[in-house]
């Protein structure tokens, strides 16, 4: 039910508000992040409505059942360049948000409800606006939507669509407070494997430490952290780092454990990849192989994810920006962001892309809101970038 100070339009495809409060107000949590969560499923179906009724070509696609990701097209009429906006459906937990996650709130000029900001302002916005920039007729080039599953957990939802579909540029409606976002970095995830060997605790001369020879490790990862942190930088995002994520180890008071294992995080940025990470660690560990007694270790890489910075001059980004700057009266900000996001895959996709959302706070936290003229600014700003780039 939303507020009585909450009015929905007579025509929602000319007010992202409204639509908002409709997105809102379905839980679609990520089932991987929460097991039991609803998923897309309920999401996709009003997306699909609302675009099938103006006109959109849709298809859903659901590889995984029972979590689909959405791509509506409006076709052009030859001789265009097309354009993609991409924007994931699901969001984090409901259980943790202080009031009614679903129940969409405006108060002081702002919505709140759970992924107000992260991400269902930019499904909405992204929405409307290929709705009013084709409501008068196809333009030359596609005009392509992309709601998808799963940005929250393994971006399996564009990797789908990826597999299917392309075009020409794209853009990713990730908050960004209406600032311009080129760069974001990457990560990967490593396992490090400390053997020992098991013993009575009564028995020294028979046992091998693991968690003690882990130790060992946790202060070079540490050194490593502050090489990184010195060292290469890039200009939006500065340096690397690297975590350590978890850690497991020993059985029992009385046992010398025989194993370790510490799970650990490498954020990287434009110009490393999985592969320079893999030999970076593999250095520490054969250094502490050479330096300290019985030490033995077994590094194994999980999932990782490419940094993504765009080019400034691509044409994508030049519309956008001269658009996002007739809007606000100035310049916009151009950033980086520290988190991994879709952008990635469509640029290794070779899609030209950029980063470009609405104002608020509270991803992932107890309150999430959305700024309203932001969101309303967004808007107009898509309608605007879509109109020119595909005429």
């Amino acid at each position: 039910m939303l507020p009585e100070t909450f009015s929905a339009p007579d025509r929602p495809d000319s007010d992202p508000t409204g639509l908002l409060a409709r997105l809102i107000a379905i839980d679609s949590v990520n089932p991987d992040l929460v097991p039991g969560g609803a998923g897309e499923t309920v999401v996709v179906d009003l997306c699909s409505q609302w675009l099938t009724a103006r006109g959109f070509e849709v298809h859903r696609l659901e590889k995984r059942p029972g979590r689909p990701s959405l791509v509506a097209v409006a076709r052009g009429t030859g001789g265009g360049r097309s354009l993609m906006l991409n924007g994931h459906l699901d969001t984090v937990s409901l259980a943790d948000y202080d009031g009614d996650p679903l129940h969409p709130r405006i108060h002081d000029g702002r919505m709140y409800g759970r992924g107000t900001f992260d991400m269902k302002g930019g499904i909405a916005a992204m929405m409307v606006a290929a709705a009013r920039a084709t409501a008068d007729g196809p333009l030359r080039g596609d005009v392509i939507l992309a709601c998808v599953a799963d940005e929250e957990h393994g971006s399996f939802g564009t990797e789908e669509v990826l597999e299917s579909f392309t075009a020409d540029a794209a853009i990713v409606t990730e908050p960004s407070h209406l600032e311009v976002t080129l760069a974001h970095k990457g990560f990967v995830w490593f396992d490090v494997e400390i053997e020992g060997r098991a013993a009575h605790g009564s028995r020294p001369d028979l046992g091998i430490d693991a968690i003690a020879k882990a130790g060992h490790f946790l202060v070079a990862l540490e050194a490593l952290g502050r090489r990184l942190a010195q060292g290469r930088a890039h200009p939006l995002l500065g340096s690397g780092t690297v975590h350590a994520s978890v850690i497991h180890g020993g059985e029992e008071a009385s046992t010398y454990p025989a194993s370790c294992r510490i799970t650990l995080e490498r954020r990287t940025v434009p110009g490393e990849n999985a592969d320079s990470v893999e030999r970076e660690l593999a250095a520490v560990l054969d250094e502490l192989s050479d330096r300290v007694p019985d030490f033995r270790s077994r590094l194994t890489r999980g999932l990782h994810r490419e940094p993504f910075e765009a080019d400034t001059e691509a044409p994508i980004v030049r519309t956008l920006t001269h658009h996002a700057e007739q809007a606000l009266g100035h310049p916009p900000v151009v950033r980086a962001e520290p988190f991994w996001t879709d952008c990635a895959l469509l640029d290794r996709a070779g899609i030209p892309c950029l980063l470009f959302g609405v104002d608020g706070e509270g991803a992932h936290a107890a309150t999430e809101y959305v700024d309203l003229a932001s969101l309303d600014r967004l808007t107009g700003i898509l309608t605007a970038t879509i109109t020119d780039f595909c005429s």
